[in-house]
């Protein structure tokens, strides 16, 4: 938190000082040029005077603008002034105290008027005609006004920016610590948080904006990690539990065998119960490896296309194969002018096995009795419904559907393992579905799975 304090103190007196600088430079511009513009239209006016001096033949006339110009106007340091006859276009009388630039001459003649600057004194030349003759007069003197005004405000400004430099750095340093305080606070609570206490939340002390947002996103990912943590510490307990059961039967009928010698129907006998805990004990492990695969980035297992008709009917198969006395009809709800809607990419292996076990449940938990299977789609979903009249599932139940290995009192009179929904939750999820559960207890079940066409289109798809 040092180094980001030390970054936004730096960075905000940099940029407080480059925008102070660039303010300074341009008043002390504006400043320059408009003494100049003023001290030049009072050149301008002397060179109207020295002119109609110039011009006059009446020596009266001639005194009374000497006397206007000497006591109407304000005096000025080393004031000079010159007059110049201009012999034609490009040629003139030239006077040998005047040092200036062709440059300037050339200007005078061609715009009727020009001005130049040196070590802080002022030419002006401005061209006026008598009688068809042309004259160019130069007044020059020195700005000492202007000078020291510009000067002074010079040293002001300098003097401004070191103290403005110096205020920023403790401004810069109390705003640091003033951004910076939220964070360190939520720093400071986030390292008290471990895995023994991850119930504890972050506080948002009155906070707005993005800081609010650090804080929500904190707890949120608090709350995804303490679930995970609750569903992993469940999972590891009922799985050792489960897989604890089968092997030590099988570990405890060897050894029963092993004590002496058997008749040949008590091997037999023996043997069957072995095969029958080792087949429970590898369709345990092939599920408890089904739902570790689902784990994986969905859209890199996307394979093809599948049409979700088709898909109904491989499953429908397949249970014929289990369940040949099952009474599970399929509806399709789609006009054939609809049919093209009914394609979703998709893993096929995965999606048919998580609606096989949906189904199957049905009809497990039925009794056998009848399911219905409804397909429904349009341009922007997919739905599939399955119903049954079976057991249905008690409301203190509801909540536990997707723990693996959770089974209710009403299930657990069923041969099963829990995994079956939890897999078949993470398999729709995968593939940006949706699965909704409504049951009630003695009267059935309702799943409803749903896939938005808009969550699935940027899917990774091998057609």
């Amino acid at each position: 938190m040092t180094n980001i304090k030390k970054k936004i103190t730096y960075s905000y007196v940099i940029l407080s000082s480059i925008s102070t600088i660039l303010l300074c430079v341009l008043v002390f511009y504006l400043f320059r040029s408009n003494n100049q513009y003023y001290f030049l239209k009072r050149l301008e006016d002397r060179a109207k005077i020295v002119a109609s001096i110039h011009f006059q033949k009446d020596p009266e006339k001639i005194k009374y603008y000497k006397q206007l110009k000497k006591n109407g106007l304000e005096e000025l340091i080393q004031e000079e002034d010159f007059v110049l006859k201009v012999n034609s276009q490009n040629t003139f009388e030239y006077n040998t105290k005047l040092n200036l630039p062709n440059e300037f001459y050339t200007n005078v003649l061609k715009n009727g008027k020009e001005s130049f600057e040196i070590n802080n004194k002022y030419y002006l030349g401005q061209i006026f005609t008598e009688n068809d003759q042309k004259y160019i007069v130069i007044i020059a003197a020195v700005d000492r006004k202007g000078h020291l005004t510009t000067v002074y405000i010079l040293r002001i400004m300098i003097l401004g920016i070191v103290v403005f430099f110096i205020l920023s750095f403790f401004l810069g340093r109390l705003l640091a610590k003033k951004v910076i305080i939220p964070v360190s606070n939520i720093a400071k609570e986030v390292k008290r948080i471990s895995a023994s206490n991850l119930s504890r939340r972050l506080q948002n002390d009155g906070n707005t904006g993005e800081i609010a947002d650090l804080t929500s996103t904190f707890n949120d990912m608090l709350d995804r990690l303490e679930t995970s943590f609750e569903i992993q510490t469940n999972f590891i307990n009922n799985a050792s539990h489960e897989l604890k059961t089968p092997i030590t039967t099988i570990i405890a009928e060897a050894e029963i065998m092993l004590l002496k010698e058997r008749e040949k129907e008590e091997y037999i006998t023996s043997l069957e119960n072995i095969h029958r805990q080792s087949s429970k004990l590898g369709s345990l492990t092939e599920s408890l490896l089904k739902l570790t695969q689902t784990g994986y980035d969905g859209t890199k297992q996307v394979q093809n296309v599948v049409r979700m008709d088709d898909l109904l009917f491989e499953v429908k198969t397949d249970l014929d194969t289990f369940f040949p006395d099952n009474k599970v009809s399929i509806k399709l709800d789609v006009s054939a002018k609809d049919s093209n809607y009914l394609s979703i990419p998709c893993n096929k292996n995965l999606l048919e096995l998580a609606i096989n076990n949906i189904i199957s449940n049905g009809v497990k938990y039925s009794d056998n009795k009848e399911v219905f299977v409804n397909l429904s789609a349009t341009k922007d979903n997919i739905k599939i419904i399955i119903s049954d009249i079976g057991i249905g599932i008690p409301s203190e139940d509801i909540p536990h559907l997707y723990e693996p290995f959770f089974r209710g009192k009403e299930a657990s009179k069923y041969i099963g393992y829990g995994l079956g929904l939890p897999l078949a939750m993470k398999i729709i999820r995968m593939h940006n579905g949706e699965l909704q559960i409504q049951s009630e207890k003695n009267k059935g079940t309702i799943v409803t799975i749903l896939f938005k066409k808009s969550n699935i289109k940027n899917s990774n798809v091998d057609s």
